[in-house]
């Protein structure tokens, strides 16, 4: 029995609960809807209470909770009959019980769903409104109460309504935004892919043919082979420095990248973002420490400040660069948590400064100035003569072979 009981209240995948669960919610937020139901308790005041009155509220009421949370565990294919349960119970009780009428309200709203368009819903709680004053001026109720009903039953469905359409927008959106983020990094290994292919691959051929040629040349040519292992030697050396170089060239996290992902944030947060394409020219480690303030920055807003419009901007100077993000939510910053610590801790390590501006009800304003360093004109090295070119050690190799 326990079993049963444990399964009936178990919420469904796609069930109001389990998505409030997923959007990072308290379970039992949609409970506090519960607190309308005090009309329940409130209604008698206007007619007096009864026994009768507590007799059906004392067998009714805990069928209502259960039938409200059914509304909220079950899938969605099956909640609507929950919902039409509970009409079903306000309409058979309105003889005797006019507390009813907020079981029905509650049926009402509870229709709603993404499997309902707002047409249907509307046409749905019109006939539905319509049996219930039917019933009501039958039996005599004062047209107070058939008129009150039918226009809160719609109001209440109505702003319901839109806020469960926007929710569904805003989870489309984060699922928008985890794709860019898997989509990002899908490119960014297929880049690194492509770039170690690129430059090992023709280096690689050309140490194993060297190496082949040494092992012919061993027994009938000692100095041969020996000068192609040391040719060998060299071509790997050169291949090391060259991996080196290119793994240090990968990005962490890509600037253009980021402001992209956050504006994605953001929107899928309310919040309107604008920002400037970022400088070309930076440095790896001024961008990827820049990249990771940018998401912590964006971050604490999305969460914490409860604003409508961001602003990203970036300013190039020579000998420096200056990042600042401004909101215009509630501002008010006290002792900073841990987001702000590791922003001025990463600040730090660039060698820059970090200012923050927040008046309460002003908005916050964080400015982040990095030292940059200045960039001469070089002129071009020339290459090595230990470390011959590609084409030349193909050359060496093609008369060898030929040899």
């Amino acid at each position: 029995m326990k079993k049963r009981i444990v399964e009936f209240f178990t919420p469904a995948p796609d069930s109001l609960v389990a998505c409030t669960v997923r959007r990072g919610k308290s379970s039992w937020t949609d409970a506090i809807h519960l607190l309308w139901s005090s009309w329940v308790f409130i209604t008698p005041i206007f007619s007096g209470y009864s026994w009768r009155w507590a007799i059906f509220t004392l067998i009714t009421y805990p069928l209502f909770i259960a039938l409200y949370a059914k509304c909220c565990l079950a899938s969605q294919r099956t909640s609507r009959w929950y919902a039409l349960a509970l009409v079903a119970l306000s309409l058979l009780l309105l003889p005797w019980y006019a507390s009813g009428l907020s079981y029905f309200i509650y049926g009402c709203v509870m229709l709603s769903s993404r499997r309902l368009g707002l047409i249907r819903y509307m046409l749905l709680l019109a006939g539905l409104n319509a049996a219930m004053v039917a019933e009501a001026v039958s039996l005599g109720y004062t047209w107070q109460m058939w008129v009150s009903i039918p226009v809160t039953s719609f109001i209440i469905g109505l702003v319901i309504h839109a806020e469960r359409d926007n929710e569904r927008k805003n989870a489309e959106l984060q699922l928008s935004h985890d794709e860019v983020r898997r989509l990002a990094a899908l490119a960014e290994r297929e880049r690194i892919g492509r770039d170690l292919h690129d430059l090992l691959g023709h280096t690689l051929s050309l140490i194993a043919l060297k190496l082949e040629l040494s092992r012919k040349l061993f027994d009938r040519d000692t100095e041969g082979a020996r000068r192609e292992v040391e040719e060998a030697e060299k071509v790997a050396r050169h291949a090391l420095a060259e991996v080196r170089s290119a793994v240090s060239g990968i990005r962490a996290a890509d600037l253009a990248a980021e402001l992209a992902s956050a504006r994605l944030l953001l929107e899928s947060s309310r919040v309107h973002c604008s920002y400037a394409h970022p400088p070309a020219d930076l440095p790896d480690d001024v961008e990827r420490g820049l990249s990771l303030i940018l998401r912590e920055a964006v971050t604490n807003i999305a969460r914490h400040a409860d604003a409508t419009q961001a602003r990203i901007e970036m300013e190039r100077a020579p000998a420096s660069v200056r990042l600042q993000i401004s909101d215009n939510g509630r501002g008010g910053i006290g002792a900073e948590g841990n987001g702000l610590c590791g922003m001025r801790e990463r600040v730090r390590v660039l060698g820059g400064t970090l200012a923050i501006e927040s008046p309460r009800g002003g908005g916050t304003r964080v400015e982040i100035e990095v030292p940059m360093p200045v960039m001469r004109p070089v002129r071009p090295v020339r290459s090595s003569p230990d470390v011959p070119s590609a084409g030349a050690l193909a050359t060496t190799v093609s008369g060898h072979s030929a040899a």
